[in-house]
């Protein structure tokens, strides 16, 4: 049996990039800038990779399995599996168990900080205010500041 090698950085920005071309996010930008700046905001090859993929399964038709096919490690693969959020799964569950995995609370602590950036969206609506109170939740339960 033949082993895959294992997964780069670049195999990741690679499949990010593929996974949400054509997908905008709130404020309208590409979407894939989120995920590139979460990277830039965290430390650690395996934390990078992490940070590009976290929304890959959630967002297109990668799965975990897929990726590890790839060559992603476990703790690549467990980490975007404790970041992506389920069908029909509470959100702050969600943030729960992405609590629960080191690689994927550090992750999520910079993609809820990107998330919040204000000066991203222009004008804030009420819609945005909402979800940046809902975000400002999240990173009290990540730090264990709220159950």
């Amino acid at each position: 049996m033949e082993s895959v090698p294992m997964a780069t950085i670049e195999r990741a920005r690679a499949i990010a990039g593929s996974a949400h071309a054509g997908q905008v996010d709130k404020a309208g930008a590409d979407y894939i800038t989120h995920p590139l700046r979460v990277c830039d905001a965290i430390i650690g090859e395996e934390a990078r990779i992490v940070a590009l993929l976290h929304d890959v399964v959630e967002d297109s038709d990668w799965t975990l399995q897929g990726l590890r096919e790839e060559g992603f490690s476990d703790t690549v693969v467990d980490a975007v599996e404790a970041l992506t959020h389920r069908a029909g799964e509470d959100y702050f569950d969600a943030v729960r168990r992405a609590r629960a995995n080191d690689l994927a609370r550090a992750v999520k602590l910079a993609d809820l900080a990107d998330n919040s950036d204000r000066t991203r969206l222009g004008t804030v609506t009420a819609d945005d205010e909402r979800r940046l109170m809902r975000y400002a939740e999240a990173r009290a339960i990540i730090l264990g500041d709220a159950t």
